[in-house]
């Protein structure tokens, strides 16, 4: 904080120097500052109190936050009141509102395509069609097992239910993702209540552990280590340079990474449900006493 200076109400001016070194690690790994609407906060202690879990805020210390803290909360009204006591300063005249490693006119054609989103209203949600998703869910749900009810338990009638029960899952899966998303009402509380019971009762999966693996994706999607839809196990797969890079360095060599691309299709999805996802959500279930 040498190089800072007060400026406009007291507050203190920071260069992006100073902010990129508040990354939770390199000098000051204790410290997690992020900027959001040229504003720096210190998140360090936060973080751990963060209601959309630590790792989504963290992954963003030492960086600009505007987009992701737009595009994540509801009542940013509210929000802002939570943030107050976490503000120590904003960032320097001189200085750009993001990172100078950052594409200006990226960033600038993705806030000029959010708003003309908005202003065609493509965000707002037709609250009938939902309705009417849940409720063909529900309907398939049922006759599935009224259909092994009636026919009782042959092949065709198993084969029959086993086609309608696949597309209700099918089908739960996108519908919890948005509710999960917290698209659908303008209420937060009602899309969690309707998500728990989207996954919790016709998926079998705990809502929080959708949101922590998902939310985190979003926040940073495809970026290794922090997106959690893109860690690879080197047993099997080396995902990008950086992975490749280091099992080089550690002399580690699994499998023929050269012919992942072959081998994926084989051991990927029944890799990724049967074993990983169904073993991930009882681990996560006990761990977070996810009991219902």
């Amino acid at each position: 904080m040498e190089g800072s200076e007060p400026g406009r109400g007291g507050l203190r001016r920071f260069t992006w120097e100073e902010i990129g070194q508040r990354n939770g690690r390199g000098p000051a790994p204790q410290e997690r500052w992020l900027v959001i609407d040229r504003k720096v906060y210190d998140i360090s202690r936060f973080c751990r109190r963060h209601p959309g879990g630590s790792r989504v805020i963290s992954h963003y210390a030492g960086q600009d936050a505007t987009d992701p803290f737009i595009a994540f909360h509801l009542d940013k009204t509210l929000v802002r009141k939570y943030m107050s006591p976490l503000l120590i300063g904003e960032l320097a005249p001189d200085q750009p509102s993001f990172e100078p490693s950052k594409n200006k006119k990226l960033v600038e054609d993705f806030r000029e395509l959010r708003v003309t989103v908005e202003k065609m209203g493509l965000l707002q949600p037709n609250h009938a069609f939902f309705i009417l998703y849940l409720c063909h869910i529900l309907v398939l749900d049922v006759a599935a097992w009224l259909v092994i009810w009636y026919f009782g338990a042959s092949l065709v009638s198993f084969l029959f239910s086993a086609v309608l029960l696949g597309t209700v899952q099918a089908q739960a899966g996108w519908l919890q993702h948005d509710f999960g998303h917290l698209s659908v009402f303008s209420k937060s509380r009602w899309n969690h209540w309707v998500h728990k019971f989207v996954i919790g009762h016709l998926k079998g999966a705990p809502a929080s552990w959708w949101n922590h693996l998902h939310f985190q994706h979003h926040a940073k999607p495809n970026c290794f280590r922090k997106d959690p839809d893109v860690n690879m196990h080197p047993l099997f797969f080396a995902l990008g340079k950086t992975l490749s890079v280091e099992l080089g360095v550690q002399k580690k060599k699994f499998m023929p990474y050269n012919h992942q691309h072959k081998y994926f299709f084989i051991i990927g999805p029944p890799a990724l449900v049967p074993l990983y996802f169904q073993w991930y959500i009882f681990y996560f279930a006990v761990q977070r006493k996810q009991w219902v």
